[in-house]
């Protein structure tokens, strides 16, 4: 076989896998959801859109989101720094931040139903201290607001990890010269995180807020577990129309409306961090 040929058979496997796994399904989803009886339509789009949980869900999924995302990213900033400047017990620290990423959704929202739960751990605990007289159902349409944050501490528990992997690695190649130099000429640490770290660090950065922000607007294990139907989001939605109400063709508009909108904070995220052109650490 001529060398010349070589790049193509490599990538041909790559090539095939995108096709039937990505690009297939895709098209037939994109049929679903435009396809109609007499051509194509926009009339699924209206019926989703138009049901009155769709704003709710929508909502909850933003503010969901718009919650964890900045909290994890301030998180894993602080923990890909504090490991990088330590000598000794890197690896275990940074084994054990990362252990909630071998833990699958349902099983982290089932871990902290066991926390919040009228029978959970904060429950006892409260009792024991004597704050509370007897059990509270935190977990229910009366406290919306527990709902809330008990999704988002599990999120922020469990997908934290994701985002630190990738920026320890972007800060591990940044060159310690930077840091010296500062150093020499009197630049606090805070100077050095703002003007070596952030800077260099940009493409970590866009990679870990497109990778997070994208699995945010796909939550859906955590906030069944935890919120069931009180709490609706936009992956909740999807499933309950695909199979509890067996509507296929408004499923796939809605997983349409929510790949949208995860490209557009996508191009979003690309467009604030973009890497000037010929940048280099």
């Amino acid at each position: 076989m001529s060398t010349r040929y070589l790049p193509y058979v490599l990538i041909l496997p790559t090539l095939v896998f995108l096709c039937a796994f990505f690009l297939y399904p895709f098209a037939l989803v994109t049929r679903q959801a435009f396809g109609t009886g007499d051509g194509v339509s926009l009339d699924t789009f209206r019926e989703v859109t138009s049901y009155w949980k769709f704003p709710i869900s929508l909502q909850n999924t933003m503010l969901l989101a718009a919650a964890v995302v900045p909290v994890q990213l301030a998180l894993a900033l602080l923990m890909a720094t504090m490991v990088n400047r330590m000598k000794k017990g890197r690896d275990l620290v940074l084994y054990v931040w990362t252990i909630p990423l071998g833990i699958s959704d349902l099983a982290a929202g089932i871990i902290w139903l066991a926390i919040f739960e009228q029978s959970g751990f904060l429950n006892s605990m409260m009792l024991g201290l004597g704050v509370i007289d007897r059990p509270t159902a935190f977990l229910s349409y009366q406290h919306p607001g527990m709902i809330f944050l008990a999704i988002a501490l599990a999120e922020i528990w469990r997908a934290t990890a994701i985002m630190l992997v990738i920026l320890v690695a972007g800060i591990g190649l940044i060159p310690k010269e930077y840091y010296e130099a500062a150093e020499v000429f009197g630049a606090s640490p805070w100077q050095r995180f703002r003007k070596i770290t952030l800077p260099l660090l940009r493409p970590s950065l866009q990679t870990a807020l497109i990778l997070r922000v994208v699995l945010a607007f796909e939550v859906f294990a955590v906030v069944a577990a935890l919120g069931g139907t009180i709490f609706p989001v936009l992956m909740g939605e999807i499933y309950a129309y695909q199979f509890d109400l067996q509507n296929g063709g408004a499923a796939a508009a809605l997983a349409l409306i929510v790949l949208g909108i995860s490209i557009v904070f996508t191009l979003i995220i690309l467009r604030v961090l973009r890497v000037p052109k010929g940048a280099t650490i």
